[in-house]
């Protein structure tokens, strides 16, 4: 059985950890605030873009820009989106496994697959598996649209320069504080949601033209679609890592209680042996 001192130790050390993942979980409980409110605010404005970029690309052909023309799926990039930081659960795991999934599926597709890491924990893990086309880190801690935006036009740039003829976009969307979904998306090129609405809508003027309208918005909707993305994802991290770091604290009550219990029944052991001890040493001195 372990010494008095050593489950003593334990049972610091334990509570030490159960400080820790509390604060943890707290700090990411006020974070996970602040992203919901930027996530919930960010999905009616992307939903509006697409509707309206969907009822101008109807009245276009594809070859109105080079982000609606399809190739020859040669060359495929993945967009990867992790964390910088881990202690959230599986999150960072699950994406890099459906990462490695897709390749596996879409290897007989593409002569060619690389990806594009946003976050440390993603490119860590698939930089010595995986092609990896560059990465961006420190994104997340303090993301912007400028941030967002820089990162989609070097995206289009490379697809404008045929380094790859597809991209894909990999994150965890928001659900709940108990709940992420993966998400695969297709950015480029891109392919205008169908829309719900009736065919008997009114129709409307654009100025300066339906094509010049069409050119300014296709590349601010990949900004927008990346921008919201990375709010999903960083929404998602503080929701796995609260939920995390509360099943930590309560499994860190369970083994404090199991080593007090531990701690005490040593405790009372000793007491009993020394009493014998005592007893049996008394009566050898009056015998």
């Amino acid at each position: 059985m372990a010494s008095l001192k050593s489950i003593k130790k334990r049972i610091v050390s334990v509570k030490n950890t159960r400080q820790i993942t509390k604060a943890m979980k707290m700090v990411s409980a006020a974070k996970l605030r602040r992203a919901q409110e930027n996530v919930v605010a960010a999905r009616p404005y992307a939903k509006k873009l697409g509707e309206v970029l969907e009822r101008l690309a109807k009245s276009q052909d594809e070859n109105a820009s080079p982000l609606l023309q399809k190739r020859v799926g040669q060359k495929a990039l993945l967009i990867v989106v992790t964390s910088d930081r881990g202690l959230c659960g599986g999150f960072n795991a699950n994406i890099c496994k459906a990462a490695e999934r897709f390749v596996r599926e879409k290897k007989g597709e593409y002569a060619e697959i690389s990806m594009m890491t946003v976050g440390r924990k993603g490119f860590e893990f698939l930089k010595n598996r995986q092609t990896i086309y560059k990465n961006f880190g420190n994104v997340l801690s303090n993301l912007s649209y400028p941030t967002a935006a820089l990162l989609a036009q070097e995206v289009i740039d490379g697809y404008l320069a045929e380094e790859y003829d597809e991209v894909f976009l990999l994150f965890n969307s928001f659900r709940s504080v108990m709940s992420q979904d993966i998400t695969l998306e297709q950015l480029l090129p891109i392919v205008p949601e169908a829309s719900a609405e009736d065919e008997d809508v009114a129709e409307y003027i654009y100025e300066p033209s339906q094509g010049a309208l069409l050119s300014e918005l296709l590349p601010k909707h990949i900004e927008v679609k990346v921008f919201k993305a990375l709010l999903e994802s960083v929404a998602s991290e503080h929701g796995a890592r609260m939920t995390a770091m509360d099943s930590a604290s309560k499994n860190a009550n369970e083994m404090i209680a199991k080593l007090t219990l531990q701690y005490n029944r040593a405790r009372q052991a000793a007491i009993t042996t020394e009493l014998v001890e005592i007893i049996s040493g008394a009566q050898s001195v009056n015998g």
